[in-house]
């Protein structure tokens, strides 16, 4: 089965290419919902969070409030690092799983924002990489989000430079135009990828 690994930088558009594989037949292995099952309230992972950060990073009802996760760990390099412990190895273990539990579909897509900055390229038999203007990435994060330029840049500065995954890449998906642009990559791209098998 062809795996492609879907990476690139916060804000690219990662999320929306891959439901474009999906409809396409895909099987998404999506690193951002796994993590966000892990969370659940009663989860081990949340209550080591919890003991890391302290209870002001849960909401009322009890679940983990992510903008304030992201506000603590961004500002502080060795936090975001020992949350990156509590949550990447789980993270690593469900995905793997899923990859073997899927080997024999026709196409399965690996969608995770650190796959090259965890060295994760031996799992999957090519990297694309989803990459946007920077113009439009802040004008979207501003719009969706909420974030400010500073909010933007620090999420930026934990991550590889967008040139250095775009230079590590099998293949790179456009998405500062249109979804319809973006649509007919993905078309051209998965017609490539069958065709090489």
């Amino acid at each position: 089965m062809p795996v492609i690994g879907l990476t690139g930088s916060f804000g690219s558009g990662k999320t929306t290419v891959a439901e474009m594989f999906r409809r396409r037949g895909a099987r998404i292995i999506d690193a951002d919902a796994i993590a966000r099952q892990l969370v659940e309230p009663g989860s081990p992972a949340l209550q080591e969070i919890v003991d890391l950060l302290g209870q002001p990073i849960l909401q009322p009802d009890g679940r983990l409030n992510r903008a304030a996760v992201a506000e603590r760990v961004f500002a502080d390099e060795s936090l975001r690092q020992r949350l990156n412990a509590i949550l990447h190895p789980r993270i690593r273990a469900i995905e793997e799983e899923q990859l073997a539990q899927w080997r024999n579909e026709p196409l399965v897509v690996l969608s995770v924002p650190l796959l090259l900055e965890n060295r994760m390229e031996h799992l999957v038999d090519c990297v694309v990489v989803v990459a946007v203007d920077e113009a439009v990435r802040a004008e979207r994060l501003r719009r969706r989000d909420g974030l400010t330029d500073a909010q933007i840049a620090a999420r930026l500065k934990a991550q590889m430079p967008q040139e250095e995954k775009i230079a590590r890449a099998d293949y790179v998906i456009y998405n500062s135009g249109s979804l319809e642009e973006t649509e007919r990559q993905v078309e051209e791209l998965v017609r490539r990828i069958g065709s090489d098998k």
